[in-house]
């Protein structure tokens, strides 16, 4: 049985963070946020500006209820899978105190979903976003964009993605 879900938030994780959010009328709002380590902060501050950033998300759309993220299995390296992580265990964290469902879905069905294929390239995933009538920034916006009409698609319910 599937739960009607009309409040989504749709996040391509990384250091520019790609987000969407589906409202009840089922559109889409979208955009890009930074975390960019600043020139004298300290290593956790990005992530501090990170869960911030989350809070200020849910005062802005109060109803948040699934939180759907972009499930990155590989890294091209150390420093790209230390920030992932980082961002991953703020937003589960987040998630749990704010007692919001989250899950993440692997890179190919959100790929394989917008585009047909699975290891679909960055520009095709920007194209295939662009033909739904969105003009995102660039691959990360495009990345949530796709997520959230997958998890749109879904009507909420996670749990029969093909993992």
């Amino acid at each position: 049985m599937k739960v009607s879900i009309n409040h989504v938030f749709a996040l391509d994780l990384g250091t520019q963070t790609g987000w969407a959010l589906i409202g009840a009328n089922g559109s889409i709002t979208s955009g890009t946020q930074s975390f960019k380590p600043q020139r004298f902060e300290g290593g956790g501050m990005r992530f501090l500006r990170f869960k911030r950033w989350l809070t200020e998300m849910k005062q802005c759309t109060p109803l948040i209820e699934l939180v759907v993220f972009e499930e990155v299995r590989r890294h091209a390296g150390v420093d790209a899978a230390h920030a992932y992580g980082g961002f991953m265990g703020q937003l589960t964290a987040w998630c749990e105190h704010h007692q919001i469902p989250y899950q993440g879905i692997p890179v190919g069905t959100i790929k394989k979903h917008a585009t047909g294929r699975g290891n679909a390239s960055k520009e095709e995933m920007i194209d295939a976003i662009r033909s739904k009538g969105h003009h995102p920034t660039d691959d990360n916006e495009a990345d949530a964009i796709a997520l959230a009409y997958l998890a749109r698609e879904l009507n909420g319910s996670t749990k029969e993605i093909a993992q």
